[in-house]
């Protein structure tokens, strides 16, 4: 058969602004053509694995035909209605679901549509309960090396960095506690992390802020960094003594990802009157199929808006808001999600990850390297500081590419987080190329 595909960058005036992407040059996109399980087939009939999971939403594979017959039944069924003044029953299954598997007693589900907006609601949430009481708190505390998005409430919460360099003056100040990455979460604290536990301690005792944001343990885009959790139970303890409400963005740490269904558990599991107030959800929710975010709160967060003032609504609302497609997705991911095969899957991919960072712990080209349940990052030596613009991500991005493996590198943080499905084979030819990349580094 003849391949008359043609080259979608060919185009003249190729009219699709990428993300993350600069405008200058020739456009260097991959066409996908199709994708199933741990694979990306590409237009010319190259096929890639996909060991990043499709920037993290993507937990069973690719084209997961349980969630395909999903979408499409519901998609006969009923396709989206306004959600203001409606309902429908996939938004409400859904939203029991989330309820009865989330650490902490959470109470109500506000839908919207990808992690950003999740953040939004949660800070818009937190901030106007004090409103709403009566007693205005405006302040929020968030940790350094931070993303929750690329928002303007998720942008101000977040690290200042070159990507949201050009809107500073717009973004409102946050008090921002410094934090120091581990490679090991269960490590004893150390003078740095007392560090942070003082500043926690001084902005408390100055200020009634509103509320902590925090990735719990893992600070995907920051570099797959991990820090303790005798750190975060701590920083926890405090902002609870403050009646400070505590925000987890779950977004990439959520269903799975760490270990057990939410990075959260890992504290909880001791000391459960830790969970947070507020819990941010998306990414991984609907399985990698279609764009969904989530925030959910404890019922005491919601009693300051059960109100007879109709000032103290929550007016945030989105046009596709608990859309029923997206719903259903969900619902599918969430029942492959609690099955014994998908725990199976979780805990034997954890387990060739902990293998392979056994096997590169005393490489000479290696700075650090890191694992965490479905998650593994490495950091190469560099004389160039290790972040996003580290100009290592370059090489080892293009040097996986060419040898049909997707890792999209984190500056000079190369990390592994590919959906639960993912083959023994090809986890051993995403380690193969790695270490072929580390033998040309020598």
């Amino acid at each position: 058969m003849t391949n008359t595909h043609t080259d979608l960058r060919l185009q003249p005036n190729y009219p699709v602004w990428h993300p993350f992407t600069p405008l200058m040059g020739a456009s260097t996109e991959l066409e996908v053509v199709k994708a199933e399980r741990e694979f990306l087939h590409l237009a010319g009939g190259r096929v890639l694995i996909d060991a990043v999971s499709s920037w993290w939403v993507n937990l069973h594979g690719h084209g997961h035909p349980a969630i395909a017959e999903a979408i499409s039944k519901q998609a006969s069924t009923l396709e989206h209605v306004i959600f203001a003044g409606f309902t429908h029953q996939p938004a409400v299954t859904l939203a029991q679901r989330i309820l009865d598997i989330l650490p902490g007693a959470h109470s109500k589900v506000f839908y919207s549509d990808n992690g950003s907006t999740a953040v939004e609601v949660a800070l818009k949430m937190a901030l106007q309960y004090w409103h709403n009481l009566g007693t205005p708190r405006t302040s929020i505390i968030a940790l350094s090396g931070a993303y929750h998005g690329d928002t303007f409430g998720a942008m101000s919460v977040a690290d200042r960095n070159p990507f949201n360099a050009p809107f500073a003056p717009l973004l409102f100040e946050v008090q921002q506690l410094d934090l120091t990455p581990t490679d090991d979460i269960w490590a004893p604290l150390d003078g740095s992390d007392q560090h942070t536990i003082q500043q926690m301690e001084k902005i408390l005792a100055q200020s009634k802020p509103a509320a902590f944001i925090y990735e719990p343990l893992v600070q995907g885009s920051a570099g797959m960094r991990f820090y303790k959790a005798a750190l975060l139970t701590r920083l926890l303890e405090l902002a609870q003594q403050h009646q400070v409400i505590t925000i987890a963005d779950e977004i990439m740490t959520g269903f799975g990802r760490t270990g057990p269904l939410f990075a959260s558990e890992h504290l909880t599991k001791n000391t459960p009157e830790l969970s947070p107030d507020i819990i941010c959800l998306s990414k991984g929710l609907t399985g990698g199929f279609l764009p969904l975010g989530v925030t959910t709160c404890k019922d005491h967060i919601q009693q300051a808006y059960r109100q007879e003032d109709i000032m103290a609504t929550f007016f945030h609302g989105h046009s596709f808001t608990a859309n029923p497609i997206s719903c259903a997705a969900a619902l599918a991911s969430l029942d492959l999600l609690q099955a014994d095969h998908c725990s199976a899957q979780r805990q034997q991919l954890s387990a060739s990850l902990a293998s392979f960072t056994q096997s590169l712990q005393a490489h000479p080209a290696i700075a650090h390297v890191r694992h965490l349940g479905c998650v593994l990052a490495l950091e190469w030596k560099s004389s160039d500081k290790t972040g996003y613009f580290n100009e290592a991500r370059h090489r080892l991005y293009q040097w996986c590419i060419d040898r049909n493996v997707l890792l999209r590198p984190l500056g000079n943080v190369l990390y592994i987080i590919p959906p639960y499905c993912i083959s023994e084979d090809s986890l051993q030819r995403v380690y193969a190329v790695i270490k072929e990349l580390l033998a040309e580094l020598q």
